[in-house]
């Protein structure tokens, strides 16, 4: 269950594609929690602007922003502007949830008797993923500092994230989803 969302793109006379009587203002969002891709009906008269952290949860009261949530949709119904805000947001999400992601480095298990979780980032193979698992047995990942200093293969694990959360996002075919809530 989402309960904020990133605005990734404002329509203040909705689709221009769609052809109906009645036209609302909509947003697409990204959930923060699970990377839901949302469309949103904004409040009349509020101010929506790319990039805001919105309240979409279930208290209404709690809702200044965001009307309603219309529905759930994929990656394809974004605007080309959203699809390109897309990974901007996810980076943001990634950075503010850092301490989330450093215990998936910490807690990443064997997804099958082949696999490893590690493995489905991209750019991490297996020799990377056993140093990976060496060292959290030594001790605890703290930052993404700490993972890059004692994984040297490693420069930047929260893009390697950014990636895998792109992929699953874009690509609905994917077989293991890590980050994004189905």
């Amino acid at each position: 269950m989402e309960d904020y969302a990133y605005i990734l793109d404002y329509l203040p006379t909705g689709h221009q594609d769609k052809r109906s009587f009645k036209r609302e203002p909509l947003a697409f969002g990204l959930g923060d929690n699970e990377f839901k891709l949302l469309e949103l009906i904004p409040k009349p008269g509020c101010v929506v602007q790319i990039g805001d952290r919105v309240y979409i949860g279930k208290d209404t009261e709690l809702r200044e922003v965001i009307l309603h949530v219309k529905r759930r949709i994929s990656f394809e119904d974004l605007t080309h502007a959203a699809q390109s805000e897309l990974p901007y947001i996810i980076e943001d999400i990634i950075k503010t949830q850092e301490e989330k992601f450093v215990n998936f480095f910490n807690e990443a298990q064997a997804v099958s008797t082949r696999m490893h979780m590690l493995e489905l980032l991209p750019g991490l193979g297996k020799k990377t993923m056993w140093t990976i698992i060496e060292e959290r047995k030594k001790k605890k990942f703290e930052s993404f500092e700490d993972i890059g200093t004692r994984v040297p293969l490693i420069h930047q694990p929260e893009k390697l994230i950014l990636k895998r959360i792109d992929l699953e996002l874009s690509d609905s075919s994917q077989k293991y989803r890590l980050f994004v809530g189905r």
